[in-house]
């Protein structure tokens, strides 16, 4: 990769495909929207909703929103969305910081109400955002619209927002959904960007990446990457990625259509299937095979070997761990949040138990108002995977910064893994920024110190 960099007078990849805050294109309405999302989670009382295809932008959206929201904003995000109702309410729990272990659904929805009354006193509002909500169960969502409901005489005590696909307009068009529908206050959606806005996304890419010569790819070949991508954004990198490697591997500093169809027949991608009339909006399948695959699958070793074949088990909490309050720290709730139990299981390896007694030292000295990075949080009877994941992550990071904690009871417990110690949230999105690639497919977070604290 050094050299296709070197090539083209590039400081790092223009078009990868995980979500790097330096590439926001603020073009083809995304900028604005963005303005608009911050305002309508500070200002208004409904629930948000962000709708678009698979490969339009929306985690991008959700990375800009969680930098850019204000200071008196604790924000939380769910990226599993399969989580049961009980469970929901469990993984919110446990990002403020409130205790949740055995409570009935009735209970914890009073403690959470209790924390949040506490929060809003203290000047603080929160805010969730739920990744692929289209794929929530009936009864989530429902839970969702029960949420909403938590106010107190003045103002709501929790922001909703939701990213999804299309379909999740499909399923809000249902009968039994229109009490859910009826709360969702603002609507926005990322439409594929047009044929003038592909060109202007392409150059905007390259410049961010530290390109400084005249645009390489000719007109024909934007105009071709605009009708095979379907104005989509993820496909845009892919294609226009493949078409730069391409033009290296020939040796030319061009890219025409010749590179943009090597790079097309590499992604075979599936065009966006339109459903049949009547339907409220169009679905997308994809397919990415071929060396994106490959990476994947290898990606997938090298981080994750021990997982089963059907993919990363199904879990009570979020696979990768919530980025929780960006504002200062709360006053301390009246009931006493149950504390990352720090002391490794008898049961835990060499690594495990190293990591977790740097965690024990580390969080003894470390101000309250200090930030880390978010890995990855399982279950503990997935250890072993947490222990291969240390073993590998201490190849690409420094080992000494890896640190273990866990939460919960003994019997019912999760293992997180974290990052790191910084100053300040900007530092942290930073060092965020800068982790290896392999490690920020897992989809890392900055989280104040104070969350474990408390």
């Amino acid at each position: 990769m050094s050299l296709y960099l070197e090539h083209f007078g590039l400081r790092e990849p223009p078009f990868r495909i995980t979500p790097h805050t330096d590439f926001f294109f603020t073009g083809a309405n995304r900028g604005p929207t963005l303005d608009a999302l911050i305002y309508a989670i500070t200002q208004d009382e409904g629930i948000v909703k962000v709708t678009g295809e698979v490969g339009s932008g929306k985690t991008m959206l959700c990375r800009m929103l969680l930098e850019r929201l204000p200071d008196d904003v604790e924000s939380l995000y769910l990226a599993n969305p399969s989580l049961s109702r009980h469970e929901i309410l469990g993984a919110i729990a446990d990002e403020l910081g409130i205790p949740a272990d055995g409570k009935t659904t009735h209970s914890m929805i009073r403690t959470l109400q209790d924390a949040l009354v506490e929060r809003y006193a203290a000047g603080k509002r929160v805010v969730i955002m739920i990744d692929e909500a289209h794929a929530m169960p009936a009864e989530s969502l429902e839970e969702i619209r029960l949420l909403s409901n938590l106010e107190s005489k003045a103002t709501k005590l929790l922001q909703i927002a939701l990213f999804a696909q299309p379909e999740l307009d499909e399923r809000l068009a249902a009968n039994d959904m229109r009490q859910l529908r009826e709360r969702i206050t603002q609507h926005f959606n990322l439409s594929p960007l047009k044929a003038g806005e592909v060109g202007s996304y392409i150059e905007f890419r390259l410049r961010a990446a530290g390109y400084h010569g005249p645009n390489p790819f000719t007109a024909r070949a934007v105009e071709t990457i605009g009708k095979l991508s379907e104005g989509l954004s993820r496909r845009i990198n892919i294609l226009a990625d493949k078409a730069l490697l391409a033009a290296f591997s020939s040796g030319t500093h061009q890219v025409d259509t010749a590179e943009v169809k090597i790079a097309a027949q590499d992604a075979r991608f599936a065009p966006i299937q339109q459903k049949a009339a009547g339907s409220v909006t169009p679905s997308i399948k994809w397919v990415l095979i071929g060396g994106i695959v490959v990476a994947l699958a290898a990606l997938a070793y090298v981080l994750w070997p021990r997982q089963p074949a059907s993919g990363l088990p199904a879990t009570t909490e979020p696979l990768v761990a919530a980025p929780t309050s960006i504002a200062p720290q709360a006053t301390q709730p009246a009931t006493q949040p149950s504390k990352p139990v720090a002391p490794p299981a008898a049961s835990d390896t060499a690594l495990l138990a190293q990591h977790a007694a740097l965690y024990d030292e580390w969080i003894s000295k470390v101000p309250g108002d200090h930030y880390f990075i978010q890995l990855v949080a399982r279950g503990a009877s997935h250890a072993d995977d947490i222990e291969s994941f240390l073993a590998r992550a201490g190849q690409l990071l420094e080992p000494t910064e890896l640190r273990v904690y866990r939460t919960g009871t003994p019997e019912n417990s999760k293992i997180s893994v974290i990052y790191g110690d910084y100053p300040t949230r900007a530092a942290a999105w930073s060092a965020t920024r800068d982790l290896p690639e392999q490690i920020r497919q897992m989809r890392p977070y900055p989280r104040r110190v104070g969350t474990l604290q408390q």
